[in-house]
């Protein structure tokens, strides 16, 4: 799953002590796993070789630099969503011819951007859109590539509503009745080519009838716009796989691969494939340290040093992450994990709302003021969603390869914050 285990009682992230991490590093901090970012990675394209896909890292999901760099260096290509992430995939090192731009509400700069660029394609999620990049194209002497995104309407039964996306009702995307007559229609335009498919269900997802049934759904879409004479030439799958919250939750990858590669074997269509959670989530914690506790009534308090601007899914998607003191081995990693004289608390951060928590009504063994906890699955939206709210700097991040422990983002400082309004 990933290499933050416990040796001796203590946790470790790969080969370093995570005490000794957080003494160097301080806290709030996000560790990331090396290894466990790239064999997630390796796991998506081992899963999927026989389709040959193009694997478009979400960078959304963790935008880190040197995180980005590395998984470049490994020959993935990247899924942007504005202007910012093209820009950041770019530095990472990122083939132009490897990326490509979904989002509902690209900008004219954002679009003029990307064709410059030379990005392999656009999601594109409307008429408007595409009238418009037509337009945009024309200008630059550019020939635009795209995909309609499609909503094929599919239930998912354990996922938020907030990461729901191929629902009718979502922001997202052309209904799947609409869709072959957008892609007729634009045929007639000049500087855009509307020659892909696009779906994504939405995050986190833990099994695969979803995919199957979106999968027949659009095949069957793509057999009658071939039958037109509207020839298809990549089935862009979307991302959306689960990751391990807790213990043997989310299914392996290969066990998706299983359900989806039949469908899509001996099409004309080539696949492109976006995973981001799934590389990036249990590649990395947030450690945190207990600063003080208290009682409310019959409520007992963990206040830590990590706040809701630090990692926000406990309170906007009602998150669950697993959290555990590092000097604690746990039984397993789970919700309802208990050890011998644990007790039932709010684990509170420092931020002036009352939905600043990372967890509640959660058993933990006993914790005194210095204590260390780690905040498991917490390298895809944590970091990248964290902000400044209460005036507070964002934590490091660092990266361990071994033994080896590295700044790959520095602590903000109180003049970073001012630094834009001077």
């Amino acid at each position: 799953m990933d290499h933050f285990n416990y040796r001796n009682g203590k946790l470790h992230c790969e080969d370093v002590p995570a005490d000794e991490l957080a003494a160097k590093f301080g806290t709030p901090l996000f560790v990331y796993s090396k290894a466990t970012l790239l064999r997630h990675y390796e796991q998506v394209r081992d899963a999927f070789a026989e389709l040959d896909p193009l694997i478009c890292y979400s960078i959304k999901s963790n935008g880190n630099l040197t995180l980005c760099k590395l998984l470049a260096g490994a020959g993935c290509g990247f899924d942007v969503t504005s202007g910012g992430e093209l820009h950041r995939a770019l530095a990472a090192g990122g083939d132009p011819s490897k990326i490509i731009y979904a989002g509902v509400g690209k900008t004219d700069d954002e679009i003029a951007q990307a064709l410059r660029t030379g990005i392999a394609a656009f999601n594109v999620e409307s008429e408007a859109e595409i009238e418009n990049i037509d337009r945009i194209a024309g200008t630059l002497g550019k020939t635009a590539v795209a995909a309609i995104r499609v909503n094929p309407d599919v239930s998912l039964s354990a996922t938020h509503v907030k990461t729901t996306t191929g629902k009718k009702e979502t922001k997202f995307g052309v209904d799947l009745e609409r869709a072959g007559q957008v892609i007729r229609e634009s045929a007639s335009r000049k500087h855009i080519r509307v020659a892909g498919i696009h779906m994504h269900l939405g995050s986190p997802i833990n099994e695969t009838e979803p995919y199957i049934k979106a999968i027949e759904k659009i095949n069957a879409l793509i057999d009658e716009l071939e039958a037109d004479g509207h020839h298809i030439e990549w089935f862009d799958i979307g991302g959306g796989y689960g990751v391990d919250y807790e213990t043997g939750q989310a299914m392996p990858i290969g066990e998706f691969a299983e359900a989806m590669v039949p469908m899509l074997r001996g099409r004309k269509y080539r696949i492109a494939i976006e995973p981001g959670r799934y590389i990036s989530g249990n590649a990395g914690v947030m450690l945190t340290k207990v600063l003080y506790r208290k009682t409310g009534g019959e409520k007992k308090f963990v206040i830590v040093d990590a706040g809701m601007n630090d990692l926000i899914r406990p309170t906007l998607y009602e998150g669950f992450h697993f959290i555990w003191p590092t000097h604690v081995e746990p039984p397993t990693r789970g919700r309802d994990v208990r050890v011998d004289g644990d007790e039932k608390v709010d684990i509170v951060g420092p931020v002036c709302e009352s939905g600043d928590y990372q967890a509640k009504d959660r058993y933990l063994p006993v914790t005194e003021r210095g204590d260390l906890l780690c905040v498991h699955t917490a390298g895809a939206y944590g970091f990248v969603m964290s902000s400044n709210y209460n005036h507070r700097p964002r934590a490091a991040e660092v990266l361990v390869d071994g033994t080896n422990a590295t700044i790959i983002r520095r602590r903000e400082t109180y003049d970073d914050l001012l630094a834009l309004e001077q």
